[in-house]
């Protein structure tokens, strides 16, 4: 009896000292739209971004759970410059040609982005608009590397291309999500990538990736690839059609006078 006891005690203890299984969790996503038409009377749009955090078990109870989306334009090249004044007269006195850079950058969270995620995580997944653009293909030996990329940041923030929105993500019962991301007027033609990040206790936990195709319809893309790949005949059609233009004001103005 004292052995089966025993026994029983020691199995008991066992099982107790079993570290409890960590809870997987897994995001799901949707996007209200993954496919954007440029028009001519094209304003700009916006793009849904809904899911759900699948698990198996109760939540964790290590640190609240935290999302962040990020929507990433295709990259290009692009040349910064800088301004100085020269004898009164303010005068690009420096260039820099970056290789790429995202034509745009979007950041949305459920909370302020310095509480929920720490600089290593975000230097690992280049989630914030700063790292995310110091990762850009500038010379790394060129001089004021740093100021031309603040100058980058600064005028493509004014423009609305580089934006941070803090507290946008809805998250309902650590469970449901859904944030609206705006996207500009000037939206550059390819392919969008949607990030999903998961976070506990500032630390990623999963992440999912999705596609928003941004493309020209219509006459705008007849126009476009006409441009990029018929130069002379594009430039013709273009003088056709000024002076066609200029001959009909002429002619409507001549009947008015008569």
């Amino acid at each position: 009896m004292r052995m089966l006891l025993a026994s029983a005690l020691m199995f008991v203890a066992l099982v107790g000292a079993v570290p409890a299984q960590e809870v997987r969790e897994r995001v799901i996503v949707g996007l209200s739209q993954n496919r954007i038409s440029i028009t001519a009377n094209f304003d700009g749009s916006e793009v849904l971004i809904f899911g759900a955090v699948h698990r198996e078990a109760p939540p964790p109870a290590v640190g609240p759970l935290e999302v962040i989306i990020t929507v990433t334009g295709p990259s290009q090249p692009v040349t910064v410059r800088r301004k100085s004044r020269v004898a009164g007269i303010w005068v690009n006195t420096d260039a820099v040609a970056v290789e790429r850079a995202p034509s745009f950058y979007a950041v949305a969270t459920t909370a302020p982005l310095e509480t929920i995620l720490t600089g290593p995580e975000d230097h690992r997944f280049g989630i914030s608009v700063a790292r995310r653009i110091r990762a850009v293909s500038a010379p790394e030996d060129m001089e004021d590397r740093d100021a031309f990329i603040e100058a980058l940041l600064r005028v493509r923030a004014a423009e609305g291309l580089y934006q941070t929105v803090e507290n946008s993500v809805e998250l309902r019962e650590e469970t449901l999500f859904r944030a609206r991301v705006a996207l500009p007027a000037n939206l550059v033609e390819g392919d969008y990538q949607t990030r999903i990040f998961i976070l506990r206790d500032q630390r990623v936990i999963d992440a999912e990736t999705s596609i928003v195709s941004v493309r020209k319809v219509g006459l705008e893309r007849w126009l476009h690839q006409l441009a990029q790949e018929r130069p002379l005949h594009y430039g013709l059609l273009a003088v056709f059609i000024a002076v066609l233009a200029g001959w009909g004001a002429a002619f409507v103005f001549a009947r008015l006078r008569a």
